[in-house]
């Protein structure tokens, strides 16, 4: 059987790591490859970026490598993870590579959707609980002094390059894309979630799954299913 690259995009503040436990839970077939950012575990040593155009820059290379190594090539990211995989996609295309077979963007409204300044800014405490509120998630490593110190820089550059993403002007893209959120996420409706369909020439279908804005935390198997059974025809969810 042939594989298929399932690049992985994390989420604000996130690293590789969150999904390394996914490689043993994907289908046969699903090959996943957590994208490394800069400012984060292997490449603690390098600053953060804070422009989504130099993440996409910056990840290309390696994303062509591995592309080059497989037969067909997803895409899927949460939050922050959805807007870069979907600008990695756009670049893909507009580079003329083989189409990527899909683009799985969760948690995520539409990218013309304004985000807007909310966070940026705010004295640490704020910064956290303003960022924990939105998300309905707390992350237990900011709990820990050490860590804390150490992981926030990325986090702030994180949601500042959130808060000022604009999506580069092009055509629909001619990928499938598939939107994914939790069925009692209060952050991203069903209605923000459906903005994905404009930027899309190919089929587009939307999808539930149970739980909040993490939901990925708790159903990663299920969402896995859900991708792989996207990418070969097997997905009934409403369009």
């Amino acid at each position: 059987m042939t594989s298929t690259l399932l690049l992985c995009f994390p989420h604000a503040g996130a690293g590789p790591s969150f999904f390394v436990p996914w490689r043993s839970l994907a289908p046969a077939g699903l090959d996943v490859a957590p994208v490394a950012l800069p400012g984060r575990e292997q490449r603690l040593a390098e600053p953060p970026l804070r422009r989504v155009a130099d993440v996409v820059a910056d990840v290309l290379p390696w994303v062509r490598e591995r592309a080059a190594e497989h037969q067909g090539v997803a895409l899927f990211g949460h939050g922050l993870g959805a807007v870069l995989a979907f600008e990695v996609a756009g670049r893909l295309a507009a580079e003329g590579a083989p189409a990527p077979r899909g683009l799985f963007v969760s948690g995520a409204a539409g990218p013309a959707s304004r985000l807007g300044p909310g966070a940026t800014g705010l004295p640490d405490a704020e910064f956290l609980d303003h960022v924990e509120r939105a998300e309905g998630y707390r992350r237990p490593a900011f709990d820990n002094p050490a860590l804390r110190m150490a992981l926030l820089p990325v986090l702030r550059a994180d949601i500042a390059m959130h808060e000022r993403y604009r999506p580069a002007a092009r055509r629909r893209l001619n990928v499938p894309i598939t939107a994914i959120r939790g069925s009692q996420d209060q952050l991203i409706g069903a209605e923000r979630l459906a903005q994905w369909r404009d930027h899309t020439a190919a089929d587009f279908r939307s999808a539930c799954l149970p739980g909040g804005h993490m939901y990925l935390l708790d159903f990663p198997a299920a969402l896995l299913g859900l991708i792989d059974g996207r990418l070969h025809h097997r997905v009934p969810s409403a369009r």
